[in-house]
């Protein structure tokens, strides 16, 4: 299997010093102690994505002490932008190869609406050039340190400092596209450029009747079970089965309710073939209904090594109309904190020497199983036809099982956004046995 190129834009390591002012609210400066939180908007021009969302990424700002040590800025990832062979080309094929990374810093809350920022401030702006065709080949570091942030006439005593990290490298990438909707039994393609091969079979079936019989008395009443017992089982080319994702804790309605809760989400185990016709356990993936936002699917993936207890790579909600993006996103430290955009945000990590390997820049922990991109699969939303497209790192596949796995996790989280509906309204017929 040959991967299809791409080049990976990380930007973190962001905060501000600030001289101290008496009255930051009229001199337009930020104290730590006194100030509301910063945030900052990156946007990385001529970028385009078809998720709105990554085209303008935000990320918050810390406010370090203007007596701290140079080195004292916090370690994580802000944001990343992940251009594929097509959108590199386009970029290089324009007039200018440089292109420019965007970031405004505000101080406030981010109010999203319509009018934009209606109560943040502006405290400066700062651009740093980009020279893509710099980063095809190997990995670049364009910025890394403190810069001037808003008005260049002010004096060097008395201006603010953003610390700021961008860097880029080539991420080559295995891509894979379902040919049909997961519950419809579809062929897996591999995708490079315009071509694309089969190189997986898949097969949904209904596990067996005694499985509803296993669930909870809620469920039992709901008189639906046969939501409940699906599993999905991926092949090579000469029929062997490679992966599997198969549900082993029941999707029910919590009581009085016709949601998966969070208190009791259903869950799959993802397999890969343990030799002599068994399976042993790759990861496991628990999905529920989110409460207070009746459209959202909460989600989370822990991959399960063989000797060491579980670790939780990815976590976040998917729009159930809309659809999104599952990450698994590894790219600094080994804290796991919700991000929006359906990746950890890892940021308390053990720091390490710049240039010191992948991610190493943004306090990636070098013990971690998983490092930088791992995965990204579509998800459509309810009552769109679905055939979800996953991108693997190169890094992450050693053999064909490794590659089924995460067609099979892919699966999974798209079939668990299925699961997760309301129990109010009917499952289309694919999935009623």
């Amino acid at each position: 299997m040959d991967p299809c190129p791409y080049i990976r834009i990380l930007i973190g390591n962001l905060a501000i010093k600030s001289p101290a002012a008496t009255r930051p609210s009229f001199s337009g400066q930020v104290h730590p102690s006194t100030s509301p939180p910063c945030f900052c908007k990156i946007n990385f021009k001529d970028f385009k994505s078809s998720d709105s969302d990554r085209v303008h990424q935000y990320a918050t700002v810390p406010l370090v002490s203007q007596n701290a040590d140079d080195s004292s800025y916090p370690q994580s990832l802000a944001a990343s932008f992940d251009l594929s062979k097509p959108q590199i080309e386009k970029l290089l094929k324009s007039n200018s190869k440089t292109r420019l990374l965007k970031i405004s810093v505000y101080t406030g809350r981010r109010i999203t609406s319509s009018c934009g920022f209606n109560t943040a401030k502006l405290l400066g702006k700062i651009s740093v050039p980009l020279d893509i065709s710099m980063a095809e080949s190997r990995a670049c570091m364009f910025q890394n340190g403190w810069v001037p942030l808003g008005e260049s006439k002010k004096k060097e005593s008395s201006k603010q400092l953003l610390h700021l990290t961008v860097r880029a490298e080539p991420d080559p990438r295995f891509v894979f596209r379902f040919d049909g909707e997961p519950e419809c039994s579809p062929q897996v393609f591999q995708i490079q450029g315009n071509v694309k091969q089969p190189v997986f079979t898949c097969k949904f079936s209904f596990r067996d009747r005694n499985f509803a019989s296993r669930s909870s008395v809620s469920e039992q009443s709901n008189s639906r079970s046969w939501r409940k017992g699906w599993s999905i089982t991926v092949h090579d080319l000469s029929g062997s089965p490679v992966a599997a994702a198969s549900m082993v804790t029941p999707f029910v309605p919590s009581p009085g309710s016709h949601r998966v809760s969070r208190s009791n989400p259903g869950a799959w185990l993802i397999l890969q073939p343990g030799g002599d016709g068994t399976w042993k356990p790759w990861g496991r993936l628990e999905a529920w209904r989110e409460q207070n936002r009746s459209d959202s699917v909460g989600y989370r993936f822990d991959v399960l090594p063989d000797t060491a207890e579980p670790v939780t790579l990815a976590g976040s909600t998917i729009s159930s109309q809309n659809g999104g993006k599952f990450t698994i996103d590894v790219t600094s430290g080994v804290t796991p904190v919700n991000t929006p955009h359906g990746s950890w945000d890892l940021g308390s990590g053990s720091r390490s020497r710049p240039g010191s390997g992948t991610g190493s820049e943004f306090g990636l922990d070098q013990q971690c199983l998983y490092k930088g991109f791992v995965m990204s699969a579509t998800v459509d939303g309810e009552g769109k036809l679905s055939k979800p497209e996953v991108e693997v790192g190169v890094k992450h596949v050693t053999c064909t099982e490794d590659a089924a796995a995460f067609v099979a996790l892919a699966a999974a989280m798209d079939l668990s956004l299925d699961a997760c509906k309301l129990f109010s309204q009917k499952l289309r017929k694919e999935l009623r046995q």
